[in-house]
């Protein structure tokens, strides 16, 4: 089961206006929307019923994407991104807070970003030209969905597009906190680094 084009165009569109959508990635199915539309951001996180201090992963297509949003990213972030994406390894690194509605970033000044090894995710993130936010698609504290068929009814009925698809990785992703001196794994996923 894989998204045609015109599922993706839909959801592309969809995200353009502000809605919410569920998607495929390498890693799990997530849910998303437009990282610069702080209502939509509000919704997603009421959704899936999410406490506001815990921060949320961005995706996005590529390295300079990531770099627009981060605050003097020091060399490792640049290696770490070098390396392993697009991948399974999310890099927590400080951002320009002004960029990014608070609950992205957990009320912090850190956030995580990621590029997927995924067509589908990669096509709607180029389709609407800023990140899209990249939690699991469960509420907060539910299994992480990895099949299309683990996904939520309740949770899909609240949302405005499902996209199909597979994840090819099926495993959560390794996350590394390089805003602290050495760098530190918050979560071993996917990728050993």
């Amino acid at each position: 089961m894989k998204a045609t084009s015109e599922q993706i165009n839909e959801a592309i569109r969809v995200l353009m206006s502000g809605g919410i959508v569920i998607y495929p990635t390498d890693t799990a199915f997530g849910i998303g929307c437009r990282i610069d539309r702080p209502a939509s951001v509000d919704r997603l996180f009421a959704l899936r019923k999410r406490p506001l201090t815990q921060a949320t992963p961005v995706l996005v297509d590529s390295e300079p994407m990531a770099l627009s949003y981060l605050d003097s990213p020091d060399d490792i972030v640049r290696r770490f991104m070098k390396t392993y994406w697009p991948g399974a390894l999310t890099i927590i690194a400080r951002c320009k807070k002004e960029l990014i509605h608070s609950p992205i970033r957990g009320g912090g000044d850190t956030i995580g970003v990621r590029q997927p090894n995924h067509e589908t995710a990669l096509a709607l993130i180029r389709g609407v030209g800023v990140p899209v936010l990249g939690p699991s698609a469960n509420f907060h504290g539910s299994p992480t969905p990895y099949t299309f068929e683990q996904l939520d009814p309740e949770l899909m009925k609240l949302v405005d597009y499902v996209v199909p698809g597979a994840c090819s990785v099926k495993q959560a992703s390794t996350v590394v906190d390089c805003s602290v001196t050495p760098y530190t794994i918050v979560r071993q996923g996917a990728i050993v680094v």
